[in-house]
């Protein structure tokens, strides 16, 4: 209308949430910060197992990954077209001049100079879980699906309580329950009779407070009844067979849980530092994947040259022998540790064999025949890398034949520490649903 002003008001809107949130509040944005940086956070969980031993598993990792690659992008307003200042006070310089960059600038920077173990501040670390660093390890892999007897087809079991019977052994006989038993069945029984007791000894005193004599027929008839509920009550035995309860115990299956890993190794002067290096982390590859599966792993050392030996941990990747090799030994060795140790069918047994390939040629064809008719029966699965650069030596032509004899038997090549987890992948990828 004329003369008449209109307002338009904003109306702000506030929205609160007043739901109550969990402790793990922060679990959200962890799972989209993982899922985000999925490729960096791989790369630094790899680089984080090379100083680890083998059984050092049990926690997690603290993993860096560079700023550069965690940052956010930012946008701001910038001031556009050519322009010029002009700085009071200013006797030293004029439009057009030109000066050095002063000396000892070191930029904005505040970060200092490090090595690889040292965070800086081109660094953003945090700290993974046990599982998360497992998962991220062994993303899309899992056991081989193989005979797995011990895993999957063939169980152990253990006794179970399952209840109560009313027949069984004395010794499996519940006492407790038994008694609680007897006393509700002489509360059942005995009910009735128990109530006529006290309704007739009420009785008998009423009429003996009136002064009735005792030779009266009603005190006469009370106390005669009185001595029968008496003698009835009494006459209820105080456990009867019908009461026993003997404790129920069956047998439920326990999925195995147990396995031993062992761990073979040419040492022999052929087999150098760097060679040493690889066959360890490919170890390594093995126990942290065969942990998530099992909650007790046993692992075995076996070095071998011309002679086998079982040996610690540290021996088994410091020490260097000279001489020949001869795989047969191990190989035997294995198979005694096999029987003496593990030969009670509760165990699964994994073999993870590292060489060079190199071995005297008729040794060879005793260790494919070893492997063939011996061994191979009583594992889970075996693995054998060789690790060298050149072609394929005289073990490798005939480890060969033993895949055309038993499927759990897996071997491939590494050329570069680079080629370890492409090739554990291969070992151990997910096997084709049937």
């Amino acid at each position: 209308m004329p003369g008449c002003d209109y307002h338009k008001e904003a109306v702000l809107t506030y929205l609160i949430d007043r739901r109550l949130q969990g402790k793990n509040k922060s679990a959200v944005n962890r799972e989209r910060f993982l899922r985000r940086y999925k490729s960096q956070i791989k790369d630094a969980v790899g680089r984080a197992i090379k100083g680890r031993s083998i059984t050092d598993v049990e926690n997690g990792e603290k993993v860096s990954i560079p700023v550069k690659d965690v940052g956010e992008p930012s946008f701001g307003h910038a001031q556009g077209g050519v322009w010029e200042t002009v700085s009071p006070g200013n006797k030293e310089y004029q439009k057009g001049d030109q000066f050095s960059r002063p000396k000892g600038g070191a930029g904005a920077g505040r970060g200092k100079a490090g090595n690889s173990e040292q965070l800086t501040e081109d660094d953003f670390m945090f700290e993974l879980s046990r599982e998360e660093f497992m998962n991220y390890f062994f993303e899309d892999l899992e056991l081989p699906n193989m005979i797995k007897t011990q895993l999957t087809a063939t169980t152990e079991f253990k006794n179970q309580r399952a209840g109560y019977n009313m027949s069984g052994t004395p010794s499996n006989i519940h006492v407790l329950r038994s008694l609680r038993g007897a006393l509700g069945r002489r509360l059942a029984v005995g009910g009735s009779a128990r109530r006529r007791l006290i309704e007739t000894e009420q009785m008998l005193d009423a009429l003996l407070l009136l002064g009735a004599p005792e030779g009266d027929p009603r005190v006469l008839e009370a106390r005669r009844l009185i001595h029968h509920l008496h003698t009835r009550l009494l006459a209820i035995p105080f456990i009867d067979p019908f009461d026993l309860r003997y404790s129920n115990r069956i047998k439920v299956p326990k999925p195995m849980t147990q396995a031993v890993m062992f761990c073979i190794m040419d040492v022999s002067g052929s087999m150098d530092e760097s060679r040493k290096d690889t066959a360890k982390r490919f170890f390594i590859l093995l126990y942290l994947f065969l942990k998530r599966a099992y909650d007790k792993i046993d692992v075995i050392f076996i070095r071998h040259h011309t002679a086998a030996s079982e040996v610690d941990e540290n021996d088994f990747f410091n020490s260097r022998e000279s001489g020949g090799t001869v795989v047969s030994s191990a190989l035997r060795l294995l198979n005694a540790i096999l029987d003496e140790r593990y030969g009670t069918g509760q165990w699964n047994s994994y073999v993870a064999q590292a060489s060079d390939g190199d071995n005297w040629d008729n040794d060879s064809m005793l260790c494919r025949q070893l492997l063939i008719n011996t061994i191979m029966p009583k594992v889970q699965y075996f693995t054998y890398v060789e690790i060298t650069d050149g072609p394929p030596q005289n073990l490798w032509e005939q480890y060969a034949k033993v895949t055309d004899h038993h499927a759990n038997f897996a071997m491939q090549k590494i050329v570069t520490p680079a080629d370890i987890y492409p090739v554990f992948r291969e070992l151990f990828k997910k096997q084709p649903k049937q």
